[in-house]
């Protein structure tokens, strides 16, 4: 396995880990000595992380995280994801970029767009 495909299975195990309810698990196994957090919304650092993701379950216990695509390139892992809180809501677009140093994930950036009623197009946002 080259080392980009790693990468990518490293942080789809990360993400899916920790969003499918064991975030302590998932920073134990797939971060670093240090998480580079680029969201201004959320503090670095992997207990910054672990709260988020249990405040973001407790609030939403049907969440579902679904991971359209991932792409690479060296040491960046880029998702493409469709975040549903509620079943039957639309959820949000989601692409996430990950640094992966070593075999672990160390930095994060983000970029989030809610999915609309309606669109001006017919294409998916997926």
């Amino acid at each position: 396995m080259s080392d980009v495909e790693r990468n990518k299975q490293i942080v789809l195990d990360y993400y899916q880990t920790a969003f499918g309810g064991e975030p302590e698990e998932a920073v134990a196994r797939y971060v670093g000595d240090r998480y580079v957090q680029h969201n201004p919304m959320a503090a670095d650092g992997t207990e910054a992380f672990i709260g988020f993701v249990k405040w973001l379950r407790s609030e939403n216990p049907e969440l579902r995280l679904d991971i359209k695509r991932v792409v690479a390139e060296g040491d960046i892992v880029v998702t493409h994801a469709n975040l549903v809180l509620k079943p039957g809501e639309p959820g949000q677009a989601l692409a996430d970029f990950f640094r992966v140093e070593d075999g672990k994930v160390i930095e994060h950036w983000d970029v989030i767009q809610d999915i609309p009623a309606t669109s001006a197009n017919n294409n998916s946002m997926f």
